[in-house]
């Protein structure tokens, strides 16, 4: 009898991280992804300017593939682009924190003053699964702007 009640426990707990994690390998972005990704949005940048905002902007998908999805702030933290919450696009985000009570945009901010290509580690929720993830964004500087695409580490 029990150990019946512990295999029906450990099938159950394997059924729901199936379910939690139930995405294959291929499903995911990757670092490389990000970064080619994020090099793709500077360069639409560089060639629309703010006209290319709307094409990072939810519903627009032109730069989103699967869990990755592209970001504009400027300098001061202000969200211009957001590829998959429109609310926030206007928004003064500098504040803005992780479910830990990381300041993330505002570290953002702050790396890019010293450097013009970075990683960055904070939570934040996987539009896949609805829930928080532990997350790796890339940021690259361009001028006042940060763009930002990030990849969740599961």
């Amino acid at each position: 009898m029990i150990q019946r009640k512990f295999l029906t426990t450990m099938l159950t707990l394997v059924l729901a991280l199936a379910h939690t994690s139930g995405f294959a390998a291929g499903d995911r972005a990757t670092k490389a992804d990000a970064e080619a990704m994020v090099a793709k949005g500077v360069a639409a940048v560089k060639a629309k300017g703010e006209a290319a905002y709307v094409d990072f902007t939810a519903p627009s998908k032109t730069f989103v593939d699967r869990d990755l999805y592209l970001v504009i702030y400027d300098i001061t933290g202000k969200c211009l682009a957001h590829g998959q919450n429109p609310k926030q696009v206007g928004k003064d985000l500098i504040n803005l924190k992780d479910p830990d009570g990381k300041e993330f945009v505002k570290e953002r901010v702050t790396l890019a003053a010293s450097k013009a290509k970075f990683w960055q580690d904070y939570k934040f929720t996987d539009p896949l699964t609805k829930t928080v993830q532990a997350k790796q964004a890339y940021c690259e500087k361009l001028g006042n702007l940060l763009i930002c695409g990030g990849i969740y580490k599961l």
